[in-house]
């Protein structure tokens, strides 16, 4: 399945590019999301009659996440949670509770923003956490987990 895409998507292409996708991706994912349309004739006119004015709200996305990275460049959040002796934590620390107390700082993320690919964080102790802003736009914070 051939399609445009209206905005930059990771590891597919850029604004406008056309690509070639797998029909699921871009029946279930891509079109509905608004990140890309089928490559008609008619499609691919529309397309770049509103290049511009998508290429506009891209450069704002990308200048917005750039200001949030330096909101969120030397951030030390600390999360209290309820430990053992031996420092593990009752559950678990998470995205949630991440994106929760970085908001409640201050500086507005989203729980699909911070990235744990080791997963949620068990033990007491200082980590250091990525965030996905943007495609272009990665940053890290210093999270604390502290015992209650």
């Amino acid at each position: 399945m051939e399609v445009i895409l209206l905005e930059k998507v990771e590891n597919l292409g850029n604004l406008g590019d056309r690509v070639n996708v797998r029909p699921g991706y871009g029946r279930n994912f891509l079109i509905p999301g608004g990140k890309a349309t089928p490559a008609t004739e008619e499609h691919i006119k529309a397309f770049e009659a509103r290049r511009a004015e998508l290429e506009k709200i891209a450069a704002e996305q990308l200048a917005a996440a750039e200001q949030r990275r330096e909101q969120l460049e030397n951030l030390n959040v600390t999360i209290k949670a309820k430990a053992g002796d031996e420092g593990k934590l009752f559950g678990s620390v998470g995205t949630s509770d991440i994106a929760a107390a970085v908001s409640a700082a201050g500086v507005a993320i989203k729980r699909h923003e911070v990235r744990l690919p080791q997963g949620a964080f068990r033990q007491i102790g200082e980590y250091q956490v990525a965030v996905h802003l943007h495609t272009d736009v990665n940053t890290e914070i210093t999270l604390t987990i502290e015992a209650e």
